[in-house]
């Protein structure tokens, strides 16, 4: 049986969810990954309200949508940051310029989320955790080995009281390895896994576009976090692609600058193989929805999201029931 197409909805805030929810059902994707931000799920509703919660899946139903996961990328990135003035964008107006305010505010959100999942049925949030130590990556001044072991002993500090309420729950956390994050490529996310004990409630949400144009293997990624993989978004990048001015770094420059290395594209338009991203994730046995995160500044939305959608039920093929060569037997 094929897999769940569906959208997320964190590029989608601008408009009502109840509008976003009737174009993409008029699209002809499967469901939606619920963005916690910009009134499309307020989570402290959620924990509170049983009638709040049938009217998000009331919306749904009535679009013929399903909700596999919640994302709360914003929230959790405030959970391990270093505090700038980034940050004041992702909380309520009393608290920002509040450090000890906010990262109060977000932890105690993240455990909210975790119910608020449970209550509308999706077993999954998406998200990020933040990291102290990513200003640290590049080595210099030489960064001692103690600095970043302390991050991650951070991380974990922080993490695992929020894992336990997500396990009570009955939800699973999934980081979207990706950079600014406690988590980034192979090497630190099996640090990060290790970190927080393998605490089970802890996983991946698997977007291959942060990997390729670090360099890392994103297929060898699934192969090596098999039974963490808990989620999957669709998403595409290009690499090797500017006039050489801009490195992977970025050189400062907005996205959608032509100077730029690397850049996000709609799904398909990428050097992202999502073949064998397909063949990999069958062979770990991931039946799970595969979700559009949706960012191309050189394209229409709505263009995208349809030709996404259509591009990702194209893609994905069911697993074989029977060896290929089995009848040669008979």
């Amino acid at each position: 049986m094929a897999r769940k197409i569906t959208i997320y909805t964190g590029q989608w805030t601008d408009l009502p969810f109840e509008t976003v929810c009737s174009k993409m059902a008029e699209i002809g994707y499967d469901g939606v990954e619920i963005a916690t931000w910009g009134g499309h799920l307020d989570v402290e509703k959620a924990t509170k309200s049983k009638a709040y919660c049938e009217e998000r899946k009331e919306i749904l139903a009535r679009n013929s949508l399903g909700c596999w996961a919640v994302g709360a990328h914003l929230t959790g990135q405030l959970v391990c940051d270093n505090y700038d003035e980034r940050h004041n964008q992702f909380v309520p107006a009393a608290l920002r310029g509040k450090p000890k305010e906010m990262r109060a505010w977000a932890v105690k959100s993240m455990k909210l989320t975790a119910k608020a999942a449970a209550n509308i049925g999706a077993k999954v949030v998406t998200g990020f955790t933040g990291s102290p130590i990513w200003p640290y990556l590049y080595s210099f001044p030489p960064t001692p080995k103690s600095l970043v072991a302390e991050g991650y002993k951070s991380f974990a500090k922080a993490w695992k009281p929020i894992l336990d309420v997500f396990a009570d729950c009955g939800v699973k956390f999934a980081l979207e390895v990706h950079p600014a994050e406690i988590a980034f490529d192979i090497a630190s996310a099996e640090r990060a896994l290790d970190a927080v004990d393998g605490h089970p409630a802890f996983g991946f949400n698997f977007d291959p576009s942060h990997l390729g144009y670090q360099g890392v293997d994103y297929v060898k990624f699934i192969r090596t976090f098999k039974d963490r993989i808990f989620h999957v978004h669709v998403k595409d990048a290009w690499w090797g692609h500017g006039d050489g001015t801009v490195g992977v770094y970025g050189g400062h420059v907005d996205f959608g600058d032509p100077r730029r290395y690397w850049d996000f594209r709609s799904p398909g338009h990428g050097d992202v193989r999502f073949e064998d991203i397909i063949v990999a994730l069958n062979d770990i046995g991931y039946a799970g929805p595969l979700s559009v995160e949706w960012e191309d500044g050189r394209m229409d939305r709505f263009h995208g999201a349809k030709e996404s959608c259509e591009f990702a039920r194209r893609i994905d093929f069911a697993p074989s029931a029977l060896a290929f060569d089995g009848a040669f037997g008979n």
